[in-house]
């Protein structure tokens, strides 16, 4: 077997293993989106309990990235990619056969804890087994990987639903977790750090424990009302969740995410870059099938066929951005792309719902060619506003900060919808108008008329589409305002990089744009 690995056959078949669960991941993200509506048909479920068929996976994925990175360290990266890879696969087959969407959501949370030990474990070994632009050109085929699943995973999971049935697109997650389970545990060497000091997980529990409050409670509002004891209930505990955190973080000698980072006030202004590609683009990736499928009456096929104008251009503009980086600083790349977006968000807010699908090609195209832009370049911002010493923890920080982010930017977005959707209903709803707009943002127009019959289906669609075209113009606003935040703050000491720079860095940009996670870049 190290015969293998000295030819460079078995790191091939090791490469082709963590490019496959690569794959994988953003199939179980784009998946459930485009089968919202048809999973809500099947298993009946109020609006609360479909929003966490994404936000649980989101929520624990992102909060368990830093924690995955630690086990492997520790206890083996072979061993956290395999055992990760094994549970991944057995929550995505599960799911299949959940009989109720609680159980559902129980999956969706479990299968994101496997997804982020995969993840870790994967990209950490794969560090081990190549040196120098070697290991840059195999990184750069795991983002490709990640790059292919995000573009295309909306369109297969579409030809999914309409051959088979929603359970039917968990079946090719399934089928790369497998193959990338076979080629791990045969070929894939066990290494960890003989320096590592084990996991914080006071802090890893605590951090956990405050975004899922924090979610809930931002889930629980536009229904119950935002001064329910259960919603404040939520929100407080989710309060005190963070202060814990932020104690614990403060005094233990190896700290899960250092706190001192954010001395630094362009490092912070890094993290807000992060909300944009959440606002403007993360959101759109679940919101935009329930539109086209749940409201507008696509078929799952057409409405994923739609989603690749806004996701294709993730495939090749991050190695642009790379490139323009040699003539311009990434600060104003980022905001230039920023902008770019932002007109592409305020240009799809002049279509109302029922326009010709054709008519919102250009616009969805443009936020994708413009988020694409900072995509693969915020992580290097994040690095680069910190001392070069600090420079693992930072893109771990960033990571964190850009994964769970986009789970509680999902329910903030949701709630804004709903509640926007609530105001445009009318009389006519009466005191059911809160709950008819939750079922309406999930694309359960049958339910939402049953609550009020005297409300018409024009009503309910304008109600919708108004409430959607709002809430574009208010994620145009945060798109813009993230813009200036990086022209006027980030890019204050930004420099142009020179070509050996470029040639250095323009392999890695692919694998930058799929976020991974901290350890395996700070053995670059």
């Amino acid at each position: 077997m190290r015969e293998k690995f000295k030819d460079g056959r078995g790191r091939r078949f090791v490469l082709l293993a963590v490019c496959c669960a690569a794959a994988a991941m953003p199939l179980t993200f784009t998946g459930p989106a485009v089968a919202l509506p048809a999973i809500s048909r099947s298993l009946g479920a109020d609006p609360i309990a479909l929003n966490w068929v994404t936000n649980a996976f989101m929520l624990t994925f992102g909060s368990s990235l830093m924690a995955a990175d630690a086990v492997a360290d520790s206890f083996g990266r072979k061993r956290v990619f395999l055992g990760g890879l094994a549970a991944f696969l057995l929550f995505s087959a599960a799911l299949a056969f959940a009989g109720n969407i609680v159980w559902f959501d129980v999956l969706r949370a479990l299968q994101g804890i496997g997804a982020a030990a995969a993840f870790s474990g994967g990209m950490a070994s794969l560090a081990q087994e190549f040196e120098g632009n070697e290991r840059l050109r195999a990184f750069s085929l795991v983002g490709a990987s990640f790059g292919v699943g995000l573009a295309f995973g909306p369109i297969a999971s579409g030809l999914m639903v309409e051959a088979f049935g929603w359970p039917a697109i968990f079946l090719l997650v399934v089928a790369l977790a497998g193959l990338a389970l076979a080629l791990g545990a045969v070929l894939m060497r066990e290494t960890r750090d003989p320096d590592a000091t084990g996991l914080d997980w006071k802090g890893a529990a605590n951090f956990t424990a405050a975004l899922t409050a924090l979610t809930f409670g931002i889930l629980q509002a536009p229904e119950s009302g935002w001064s329910h004891p259960l919603a404040v209930a939520m929100f407080a505990a989710s309060v005190l969740f963070f202060l814990a955190f932020w104690w614990i973080e403060r005094s233990v000698a190896r700290p899960m995410l250092d706190l001192t980072l954010f001395r630094y006030p362009r490092f912070v202004g890094v993290q807000l870059l992060a909300a944009a590609p959440a606002y403007g683009f993360v959101v759109l990736l679940i919101l935009l099938p329930v539109r086209f499928i749940g409201i507008e009456g696509m078929s799952a096929v057409s409405g994923g066929q739609m989603m690749i104008a806004m996701s294709a251009p993730l495939l090749i503009l991050p190695i642009a951005a790379g490139l323009l980086t040699r003539w311009f600083t990434p600060a104003a790349i980022c905001g230039a792309g920023l902008l770019i977006s932002a007109a592409g968000l305020f240009w799809l807010s002049r279509f109302p719902v029922g326009s010709e699908p054709a008519v919102l090609l250009a616009p969805l195209l443009l936020i994708g060619l413009g988020i694409s832009l900072p995509w693969g370049l915020m992580d290097g911002l994040a690095v680069s506003v910190v001392p070069k010493e600090r420079a693992g923890m930072a893109t771990g920080i960033f990571s964190t900060t850009r994964v769970a982010g986009e789970g509680v930017a999902l329910a903030i977005v949701t709630a804004v919808l709903s509640a926007l959707t609530a105001s445009n209903l009318g009389p006519e709803a009466g005191a059911n108008a809160a709950a008819m707009a939750q079922r309406v943002v999930t694309g359960n127009l049958t339910d939402a008329a049953l609550l009020a019959p005297q409300t018409s289906h024009a009503v309910l669609l304008h109600a919708y589409g108004d409430a959607f075209s709002a809430l574009l113009w208010l994620l145009t606003g945060i798109t813009v305002a993230t813009a200036a935040v990086v022209f006027f703050f980030i890019g204050r000491g930004s420099k142009v990089a020179d070509g050996d720079e470029i040639e250095a860095k323009l392999l890695a940009l692919e694998v930058i744009a799929c976020g991974e996670t901290g350890a395996s870049r700070t053995k670059l």
